[in-house]
This record gives structure tokens, sequence and C-alpha cells, in this order.
């Protein structure tokens, strides 16, 4: 059996812990690799090798990095073709689905490579008589990720790219689910030109992100995943003097009004309800169908989920795979058992949910109670709520309300509802008429409340914040001869 290793200090490294972690085949069911979670030594060997980098790396010009930067880009975009089947081997997406998280993924790449005018610093000539004062972005040294197995290359894209090019090194803890994408992109990294352990990957659990949270040089943690263990390392990380961004869970909101074009609305709900099983933290769970818009969406939801091609990635004509592990298939169709709504659309009951793998087909539940776990959890899964509501007023409500605020999104023709709507909306990313509102590289990515523990968004502008600290420079250059002690305050006029 296939057994996947570290990557520290520039090359592949074999597991030496004792303890195995199985690598599923979310389509067949059977087990196709192990990971030998990284003992404390391990994550410490690539900590101390990210920390004996850094200060070359750091010296490298803003070119040479961007450089770098640019023939991952290359490699990257050379190879989507065998990281997208890796990914989808692992995870179970379909290949066209893996190659659209690759994608997604490059433009954080692309936007990295503009290092040169992103670090640009501030500078104030004759701030006071003789001084000038000028700022300049620096890197922290070494951070770390951690990332989740719903998108194993692009999240940690959306880290890595700007830590490494604003001077940082890096160690990513992957998701021991699908772990392989880390290694080939280390690779690539390193036939870009990046030094030997300025990127490391350790691979493992919860004991791997506590040691990297406990390590005294890590200076920043980077986190993606529920809620619950966001909250839990941002307050570790924090407690230990680190800075943290760490994004949770979400419950995302589609509000459709009665005046939205339905064909159009229906296929967003599917596609952002739907793609990659549900497994997306910017999925669309709950459709809020105000007034007249319930009686005419759900029907139309439920005519599409009929043709919705759900098979395994080597089928190319699957349109939606299997989930990440058989718990949680079992856990997410366990919802479907429960009260609080009508199911419309079962899942259970599809041909591929009978046979082997981790399949579960696309379920609707329409008139869903707010107080059931339809609506209150984070189900992570192919289950779409629909909530019927009778006013925007409530619809609103119910998004605000919500303790997440990741994503929100509005169908309507009218433009002023629309408006209103992004305005009124307390939550971190909004789409009008667009169903998946995650930003394009060169915003960033994250949510409100719940969503989000910390200060800065990820990647992007806010991303590249994260990972640099402003130092603020005054210099002056007298006269020799101007000299003298003075203990006043000093003056700026």
């Amino acid at each position: 059996m296939r057994v996947v290793p570290h990557w520290i200090n520039g090359a592949r490294v074999e597991g030496a812990g004792e303890r195995r972690l199985p690598v599923w085949d979310p389509a067949t069911g059977q087990q196709q690799a192990t990971v030998v979670a990284a003992t404390g030594a391990e994550v410490r060997a690539a900590v101390r090798a990210a920390l004996d980098a850094q200060p070359r790396w750091r010296a490298a010009s803003l070119s040479r990095r961007a450089e770098v930067m640019f023939r991952f880009r290359d490699l990257v975009d050379a190879n989507r073709e065998q990281l997208a089947t890796l990914l989808s081997a692992e995870h179970g997406k379909t290949v066209a689905d893996a190659a659209g998280e690759i994608a997604r993924g490059l433009e954080n790449a692309e936007f990295a490579a503009g290092a040169p005018h992103l670090l640009k610093g501030g500078y104030s000539e004759q701030a006071a008589t003789g001084v000038d004062v000028y700022s300049i972005m620096q890197p922290l040294g070494v951070v770390a990720g951690v990332t989740p197995f719903n998108f194993p290359a692009m999240v940690p894209m959306w880290m890595f790219c700007n830590a490494l090019v604003a001077g940082n090194t890096f160690v990513l803890k992957p998701s021991e689910k699908d772990p392989s994408v880390s290694l080939l992109l280390a690779d690539l990294l390193r036939r870009a030109g990046l030094p030997d352990g300025a990127f490391n990957v350790v691979q493992g659990d919860k004991s791997a992100v506590d040691a990297l949270l406990a390590d005294p040089d890590v200076r920043a943690v980077s986190f993606v995943g529920s809620t619950p263990v966001a909250r839990a390392v941002y307050e570790a990380g924090t407690r230990a003097g680190k800075r943290v961004q760490a994004l949770g869970g979400a419950k995302n909101h589609m509000v459709v009004l009665p005046d939205a074009d339905v064909d159009a609305a229906a296929d967003a709900a599917v596609s952002a309800g739907y793609g990659s099983a549900g497994e997306r933290c910017m999925a669309v769970s709950v459709v809020v169908a105000v007034g007249a818009a319930g009686d005419a969406i759900v029907p139309a939801i439920a005519s599409r989920i009929a043709k919705i091609r759900v098979g395994p990635a080597t089928d190319p004509d699957a349109e939606m795979g299997p989930l990440i592990t058989r718990e949680h298939r079992d856990r997410v169709a366990g919802y479907l058992a429960g009260s609080g709504g009508t199911v419309v659309v079962d899942g259970r009951e599809t041909d591929a949910a009978r046979g082997p793998g981790f399949f579960l087909g696309a379920s609707l539940v329409d008139d869903v109670d707010t107080g059931s776990a339809f609506y209150t959890d984070e189900i992570f899964g192919p289950v779409l709520s629909v909530v019927r509501v009778e006013t925007y007023d409530e619809a609103l409500k119910l998004v605000n309300d919500n303790p997440y605020g990741n994503g929100t999104a509005i169908f309507t023709r009218d433009g002023g509802a629309a408006r209103r709507f992004q305005y009124d909306a307390v939550c971190g990313m909004v789409g009008v008429n667009v169903p998946i509102p995650v930003p394009v590289a060169y915003y960033s990515f994250g949510g409100w409340k719940a969503s989000l523990f910390g200060d800065l968004h990820m990647y992007g502008p806010e991303g590249l914040r994260f990972y640099t600290r402003t130092k603020v420079v005054t210099s002056r250059w007298p006269d020799p001869a101007t000299s003298e002690v003075d203990l006043g305050f000093p003056k700026v006029r």
C-alpha cells in the first residue's frame, strides 16, 4: 500500500511515526494509501528547515521572488491534468471540478507575482526639517498553513503564494484525507527555484496542528475548517503570541425574490448547492424563497436534480462525485431521516447511493423550519433547504440573524433591491445574481461573524498584509556642524 511521505528541506521524507491514517478512495470505499502521522520531532524538523531557509529567502530580491512565483505558475499550468487527476482520485470530485479548483488557485500565484508593486511602502520627504519618514513591509518569518480536505490545491495556494513572495518560509499541514496534491505542489515549487527548506509539508492530524501552534518559531498560522476548530486554533495560536487567521464554517443563503428569472435562479441553486457534492464552505445550503418565488423555484430545482449524473471521477459524464468518507456520507444522509421539512428529492434513493463508495444523491427539502437541524447545522453535503418567507425584510433578517456570515446572494431583476441587499447584508461576501461570490484573487476572501476568527481575510491585499508587518523609519542626515543636544520632545515644525 502506498505510503504518503512528508516534504522537509526540499525532499520527500518517509514518516517515522507509529500512527497510521487511512486515505480512502471515495468512489470505491477502499483504502488507497496510508498517511504516517508526523511526530513532534518531524514537525520540529520542518519548522527548523523553514527557519534556516528564511534569512536567505528574505534576502532574495523582490524580482527574484516574483520570478520564482512566475515559474511556479507556469509549472502548475503545465501540470493541470496531473494535479486534477491526483486531486479527484483522493477527494472524489470530478476531474473537471478539480481542474476548476486548480484554475482558481492559479489566480493567487498570478496575483503574488506582482509583489514588486504590491510590497511597496510609503515615503514622506521633509516630514520635519531635514527629516524623511518611510514605511516598509517586512516578512514575519516562519508561517504555517492548515488546510481542509475540500480544496487540497486551491486553499494552500491561497496561503503560501502570498506568504512566500513576501519573504516568509512556510510549513503546510494538509488534510490527511487527501494529502498527495501537497507533495506535487511542493515539487513544483522546488522546480520553480524556491530554495530548499522554504516550503515544507508535514502530514498528520490534530497532533501536528497542535505542534505547529505550540512551536515558538512559527510566527503566524492560517487555517480553514469548521467553526469549532477555527475558534480553537485562533484561541490557541493567539494565546501563544502568534498572528492567526482562522476561517470557519458557513450557512450560505440565496434569496430569490418574486421578480427573479426562475430558470436562472434554479440553475444557480443547483450548481451552487450540489457542486463538489456540497462540500464547499461557499456552497448555497439555503434558498430563501420570497412570496410567490417558492412555488416556482422548488419544482424547477427538482426537475434539474433528476438530470444530475452522479458517479466516480473516472466517468467522464459524471457531474457530481462521492463524499469524502463513509462516516461523513452517513452523517449527511442522517439529516434526511429527521424532521423539520418536507423531503422533495431524497438522495438516498439514487442508484449511486446504493452501490460501493461514499455516494449520496442530491437532496431537496422544502418548507424547512428555521429551528430544525436542516437549517441550523452546516450539513456540508448535497442537501439543499428551502425556507419560505413573505417579504424581503423577513429574508434579510434570516441572513443577518444567522450566526455565520460567510457569503450570501440575491436573485432579482430589481437593481434597487439588489443594491439595498448588498448594503444591508451582514456577510463578508455578497453575490448579486451570482450564487457563489468567491472574490477574484486581487480582492480578498473571508466571512464575518462565526465564519472568521481574526482581523484579516485570506489572499489578495489582506492576505499580503497578514503575512507582513510594517516598519516605519524616520531618518535625518544633518550637517555635523548643526548637531546639538536637545532634551525636548521631537519637533516636526
